[in-house]
């Protein structure tokens, strides 16, 4: 299984950004999809998640100026920031959780990561 991401760039303070990241390889079904940053200095924080049948969660940081949404027939999921802010920084890594088999348990694969710039 391989993730994919990407959409990443340099934006100014207030700009928007649309991340993608779509998961290939023999899949039987994926379950929540979620976004982490590692901003610069720190440790890779969750920033939303959702599930399949498409709840979502979101760190109190981004909540309200990020969405996550997903294409469950493209495996892809995507994460819309709006509003972004310099602190906003730092590399994004999608996370799915897939299931192999139909009778196999969940494993977690991660996307190679893809750079937020945000300046001021």
């Amino acid at each position: 299984v391989q993730l994919q991401a990407s959409g990443g760039g340099l934006v100014q303070a207030g700009g928007s950004l649309r991340l993608s990241c779509a998961a290939s390889g023999s899949i039987f079904s994926i379950n929540d999809m979620a976004w982490y940053r590692r901003s610069p200095g720190n440790e890779r924080d969750w920033v939303a998640r959702i599930t399949s049948g498409g709840r979502t969660n979101y760190a109190d940081s981004v909540k309200g100026r990020f969405t996550i949404s997903r294409d469950n027939a493209k495996n892809t999921v995507y994460l819309q920031m709006n509003s972004l802010k310099p602190e906003d920084t730092g590399v994004y890594y999608c996370r799915a959780y897939v299931r192999l088999r139909a009778l196999g348990g969940e494993s977690s694969y991660w996307g190679q990561g893809t750079q937020v710039t945000v300046s001021s």
